[in-house]
């Protein structure tokens, strides 16, 4: 929804691509002289200037927050030889930033291309230069300072060959929206059996010496990823940022790739030939006639990987998908020519709410205008969703063209059966859940930084109509109704 606003370029005197603690000082005060509506680019798409992090507050049903308590990397045994993102261990890292205000610094540079530099201890290893920012925006911008906020780790900006467990990236989630923790990490499990996804785990967070609790580990969509689910790390790979009125659902634009670049953001080698597939692809999509879409696109798409996809998001009624903002999510260009769409942010599937628990605030969807449709999708994302809402958009066609083909709307339609019979069964899932939670129950107990409170995460599994038992009960319910 906000351009990134580039400024390295601008302060980084010493020309190492970069800004050190001289350089970023004079950035953040230039910084603090920037309009919000204006140079900066926080333009707000509900009109107005966009309102400072936080403008929530504890309105919002956030816990209150206080300080954690001290850890060194001596408290914490090694977590021996299992992955980084082995679904049964709960590794902590140690950040250490030279800056003792590392939050507000890492706040005045959210949005920008700036990195703030830090040194990380896992195990008992060291990883210095690690760049690290804020991530996410109304995780970002709902939640006041001093509550736990989402964060990106780069372990490669320095040292280009640095690795964490052998990945250069680390996305850290605080689980806005979900006390409980276990919807991305169960929506996660869920569509690793139909389709490649970055894999979700949890992760222990010390900052400076005082404990920051419990975080949601989501793999980066990056080489790290496509070589471990394609055994390839070549290829070509686009970030399709979330955004409310997002125009990145694979509509044809013409042949100019400039008309795709501010909606499609490259994330490999920016090769001209890549975007010419791309725009292939689409021109495909949109323009050829139904009884010949499915072999025209044969050759190009991995069309049964994105009837599974759009299944996936639409079973476990992602309010993030596709389906909804034609946003957040990624394609992935393989060695030999063939596209596959890969799912990114699933934070917000598995319940009713588009925005989250905890109870809506004043004026509707955490805080944003109520209304019904308008930029949020052509339905609320809740137990009752429609597999087949908005067939008639064309904004979005890998839904509308893919699904008027009878044939493949009937496959699209048995995926979205056979997940609503295997994995919306609470006899099932529930032990799931349990084991997961269990693995965390005691770092999420001693975590004075989490957004939600300890009775919130315990209650929210199986207690009320909002827990996720509620909703998993009355998704399957509708999805296997007769009709």
């Amino acid at each position: 929804m906000m351009e990134e606003r580039k400024i390295v370029e601008r302060f980084d005197t010493d020309g190492d691509r970069r800004l050190n603690r001289v350089e970023r000082e004079t950035a953040r005060d230039w910084l603090t002289s920037q309009p919000r509506g204006g140079p900066f680019g926080r333009a707000n798409p509900f009109g107005g200037a966009m309102p400072p992090p936080g403008f929530g507050g504890r309105g919002f049903g956030f816990a209150p927050a206080s300080p954690g308590p001290r850890i060194t990397p001596a408290d914490v045994p090694t977590a021996g030889t299992a992955g980084l993102y082995d679904p049964a261990t709960v590794r902590t890292i140690f950040l250490q930033f030279e800056n003792t205000e590392w939050e507000s610094e890492l706040a005045d540079f959210n949005n920008t291309d700036v990195e703030v530099p830090a040194s990380l201890n896992l195990d008992g290893v060291t990883y210095r230069d690690v760049g690290v920012h804020f991530r996410g925006m109304s995780s970002f911008m709902m939640v006041p300072a001093g509550s736990k906020r989402s964060l990106n780790l780069s372990i490669d900006y320095v040292n280009k060959t640095q690795r964490l467990l052998g990945y250069r990236t680390l996305n850290l989630l605080n689980a806005h929206g979900d006390p409980t923790f276990l919807r991305p990490v169960l929506y996660t499990e869920i569509a690793k059996h139909y389709i490649p996804t970055p894999s979700v785990n949890y992760i222990r967070v010390v900052i400076n010496g005082e404990y920051w609790g419990v975080y949601v580990n989501a793999q980066q969509f990056n080489a790290d990823f496509t070589r471990e689910s394609f055994k390839s790390a070549r290829g070509a790979r686009w970030k399709v940022p979330g955004s409310p009125r997002g125009r990145g659902g694979m509509e044809y634009l013409g042949e100019n790739a400039d008309a795709y670049r501010t909606i499609y953001e490259i994330k490999s080698s920016d090769d001209p030939a890549a975007w010419q597939s791309l725009i292939r692809l689409f021109r495909v999509l949109n323009h050829t006639p139904p009884d010949k879409l499915a072999a025209a696109l044969a050759p190009m798409l991995d069309v049964d990987g994105a009837l599974k996809f759009l299944a996936v998001e639409m079973a476990l009624a992602n309010s993030d998908g596709y389906w909804a903002r034609a946003s957040d999510y990624n394609i992935y260009l393989d060695e030999s020519g063939l596209f596959h769409v890969i799912p990114h942010d699933v934070n917000e599937g598995l319940s009713d709410e588009v925005f989250g628990r905890g109870g809506p605030p004043p004026g509707g969807r955490r805080g944003m205008p109520p209304g019904g449709p308008g930029i949020f999708g052509p339905a609320r994302a809740d137990a009752s969703l429609d597999p087949l809402v908005g067939l008639d958009d064309a904004t979005k066609p890998l839904r509308s063209k893919l699904l008027a083909i009878p044939a493949l709307r009937e496959r699209y339609l048995g995926y979205v059966k056979q997940i609503a019979e295997r994995w919306l069964d609470w006899r099932r899932l529930e032990p799931i859940a349990h084991r997961h939670h269990a693995i965390i129950a005691d770092a999420v107990k001693a975590d004075t930084r989490k957004l939600y409170t300890f009775e919130a995460f315990e209650s929210g599994v199986s207690d009320g109509n909002e827990s996720l038992k509620s909703f998993v009960l009355r998704r399957r319910a509708f999805l296997l109704q007769e009709k």
